[in-house]
């Protein structure tokens, strides 16, 4: 029983993070602003953290050198609030499924990122090396799929959404076909910069090693950050009021269950299976959100919208077995060999 709580949790936080798409998407396409939407996300989010970070680190934490604070604001302008950013804008080009299946080539990214910057290796003579390579050549097809062709559409669950949202979708995808190309490379530019925040911060948690602190930080400078970016953008007073409906609703959702709950959780997941165990559960939030988008706001799912998803996560399972191979002792690699 105790070997699967660890396949509960992950499918409670991939069913997380495909709510968040979808109220996302909903707030967006009911006239929420973006940037508004990532300011009271963060900020909401930092008031969520702030007193369980200084009760159970505050006392032990080290000091904060200004070169230190400097380079966590650089790396929260980034990784935290470029990427919001720029993902809501993608978002509202697209669709919650398109957000879904782009976050499957998140390792991708940030293997090719960290093979930049010579953190990673890429030994093509190798099992591990091809099949990294073939995993990054994955990613670049399913992600071109996802861009340049949508073919014919699938509804086969369009006719059971929960909202009455589906008349207002059909007429958007039309309207929006121009715009999705656009919308997808707005999707690949967030998930690089959410990898090079990946990347990143292991060399700035160096020189601050309290977790919970260094997240509660990043939050709070990105939504300072935030804020300043959405009062350039957006100065009339009434798009900043939140009433109780979806966009409050939303906001409150991503800044406490998102960022709040899901950090604890992933970091159980991690401690209990592993990094690679998490990254491999990664395609349920696909899954969960393709039905879910269908059903509940009544999306129309295309052709290229499945296939592209697939081969993303030919990319991603392509990826973590090479990474997960050149991890295993030699000797393991020679017995395993030696009995094929």
């Amino acid at each position: 029983m105790k070997g699967q709580k660890a396949y509960a949790v992950v499918f409670v936080i991939q069913a997380i993070y495909a709510a968040m798409f979808l109220l996302s998407k909903a707030a967006f396409d009911h006239g929420m602003n973006n940037f508004i939407f990532v300011f009271y996300r963060q900020a909401i989010a930092t008031l969520f953290l702030i007193p369980f970070a200084l009760f159970f680190e505050w006392k032990t934490a080290p000091p904060l050198p200004f070169v230190t604070f400097c380079k966590i604001f650089l790396l929260s302008f980034c990784g935290i609030t470029l990427s919001l950013d720029v993902y809501g804008i993608g978002l509202m080009y697209t669709s919650a499924t398109l957000a879904a299946a782009t976050t499957n080539c998140l390792p991708v990214i940030t293997f090719f990122l960290a093979l930049l910057l010579g953190i990673e290796s890429l030994k093509v003579k190798t099992a591990a090396g091809t099949a990294k390579l073939i995993g990054i050549g994955a990613c670049l097809v399913g992600a071109a799929t996802l861009a340049f062709y949508k073919g014919p559409h699938l509804e086969f669950l369009s006719h059971y959404h929960i909202l009455n949202y589906h008349k207002t979708q059909q007429h958007q995808g039309h309207a929006q076909s121009h715009t999705w190309i656009k919308g997808c490379f707005f999707m690949l530019l967030s998930n690089t910069f959410w990898g090079m925040w990946l990347v990143l911060q292991a060399f700035v948690i160096k020189g601050y090693p309290s977790k919970l602190l260094f997240t509660t930080l990043q939050c709070f400078l990105s939504s300072i950050q935030s804020f300043v970016i959405a009062l350039a953008v957006e100065r009339n007073i009434d798009e900043w009021k939140m009433g109780w409906n979806l966009r409050l609703l939303s906001v409150v959702y991503c800044g406490v269950m998102v960022t709040g709950v899901t950090y604890y959780l992933q970091t159980w997941v991690i401690e209990k299976k592993g990094p690679v165990f998490l990254a491999m559960s990664t395609p349920l939030n696909l899954i969960i959100t393709i039905f879910a988008s269908a059903i509940i706001l009544g999306e129309i799912i295309t052709l290229g919208s499945l296939l592209g998803g697939l081969a993303l996560v030919v990319g991603l399972y392509s990826v973590l077995w090479g990474k997960s191979r050149e991890q295993m002792p030699k000797a393991s690699q020679d017995l395993e060999q030696t009995s094929v």
